[in-house]
């Protein structure tokens, strides 16, 4: 059966958009993301919020995003991985946000969502893909003959990881690792790879 390599985006192989956004804006409530909100649509709509009150339009996030850089050894990974694995990228960012953080990593298949944004360049809404995108893009590959491995670092990416034939968690927080402690945990690439591709 063939394989295919599921992986998270921000904390995996980006830095987190979030973070960087509330350290360039000064507000600290943006700091927070699917390490401390399992809720995704709730952490959204918590973010969008303190963009309208704080007057952040899109293309001032955008301009956060052109300055991110792979986390250091993130790009050489991929690179491996993709030259002996089929990879896609599953991530819970969106299109909007994401044609910097690809190019950067020269381009991988991405799945994501959208959102929905005002004449004006404010952020309305978001629009996901489907309820629990990472997890049905799983089954769905699955459907398909494929086995998967999937990787990631936080609450959002655990439903992909337990329906994944071998899930992983990578530099994940101390709160992920104690409540799924059934997840092998690996901190550096070059034990990510060899849990993404061994012959077990």
């Amino acid at each position: 059966m063939s394989e295919v390599i599921c992986l998270d985006l921000e904390g995996v192989l980006m830095p987190e958009v979030w973070i960087n956004v509330a350290k360039k804006t000064g507000i600290a409530e943006l700091k927070r993301t699917t390490r401390d909100e399992p809720d995704y649509d709730k952490l959204m709509r918590y973010r969008i919020g303190i963009l309208h009150r704080e007057k952040i339009r899109l293309k001032d996030i955008q301009k956060v995003i052109g300055t991110l850089k792979p986390l250091p050894g993130a790009k050489a990974f991929l690179t491996r991985l993709r030259a002996c694995r089929q990879v896609i990228i599953l991530s819970d960012t969106f299109y909007e946000f994401a044609e910097p953080m690809m190019k950067a990593l020269d381009y991988p298949t991405l799945f994501c969502n959208f959102l929905n944004v005002k004449a004006s360049g404010y952020i309305r809404s978001h629009r996901m893909r489907q309820h629990n995108g990472k997890e049905q893009s799983v089954r769905a590959l699955q459907t398909l003959k494929f086995r998967v491995r999937a990787a990631g670092d936080s609450y959002n990416d655990i439903t992909m990881l337990k329906a994944a034939n071998r899930g992983v968690l990578f530099c994940p927080p101390p709160n992920v690792v104690k409540d799924f402690p059934q997840f092998q945990v690996t901190r550096t690439y070059p034990a990510l790879f060899k849990a993404l591709t061994d012959g077990r």
